[in-house]
């Protein structure tokens, strides 16, 4: 069985599972039962690790909708040198 995508002009796109070489370059629509034509697209072969869809996610959602915080992350202890020609250097 394979996935085959389709596009309504009314509802826009749909799957359909069909055995692999019985699709037609047009079908009819689930929803209102209209034309719907054949999209040609990459296979989804790959799978995409968890991590690296968490983080793609995390970064689409923060593109609307960014975190707010309230410090730096980390917490890192910040090494002061005692040199004395670095207390002229300016401060950030």
């Amino acid at each position: 069985m394979a996935t085959y995508e389709y596009r309504c002009q009314r509802d826009g796109s749909f799957d359909t599972i069909l055995p692999i070489g019985t699709a037609g370059m047009s079908t009819h629509c689930p929803s209102c039962g209209g034309r719907a034509v054949r999209v040609f697209s990459t296979p989804g072969l790959v799978r995409t690790p968890t991590a690296l869809r968490q983080a793609v996610d995390r970064a689409e959602r923060s593109a609307e909708t960014p975190d707010v915080v309230s410090r730096v992350p980390g917490g890192r202890p910040v090494r002061r040198s005692r040199h004395p020609a670095h207390a002229r250097l300016p401060r950030w």
